[in-house]
Parts: structure tokens; sequence; C-alpha cells
């Protein structure tokens, strides 16, 4: 009994801190969830620094200047 009363205890205050986290979402017309990215940022763009995943995919681009390898 007494672990289904922690359980029910610790339920309730996730769910009351994902109503407090939705607030806006909720309640303002289009509303959304802030973009906390870096590449949301102004600031971090105008530094030049940029999502790992963004810097992940230019780097695998294909380069059409690269000159191909020759195999031994």
């Amino acid at each position: 009994m007494e672990m289904l009363k922690t359980i029910l205890i610790a339920l309730l205050i996730v769910a009351i801190s994902m109503a407090l986290l939705s607030v806006k979402v909720l309640l303002k017309k289009g509303g959304r969830f802030p973009n906390t990215h870096v590449g949301g940022s102004k600031a971090m763009r105008e530094r030049g620094i940029g999502c790992i995943q963004s810097q992940d995919r230019e780097a695998r681009r294909e380069n059409p200047r690269a000159v191909a390898e020759r195999k031994a």
C-alpha cells in the first residue's frame, strides 16, 4: 500500500510539472515551446557557432571539387 501511495504521489508531481511547463503553449493562441537549440540563438549564429547536427551534415556532404584518391 505504501509503494502505491509513493507511485501516485510521483505521478501527480510529474503531471503538475508537465502542466506548468505547457501553460504558455496551451493558453496562448499559436503558442509554441521555445527553440532551445544552438542554431535558434541569434547571438550564437552571429558568433558563427552552429548546431553539431548541422556541422555534421555539412561535413558529410560530398565535395564536387574533391580529387579522387587512387586505390593501390
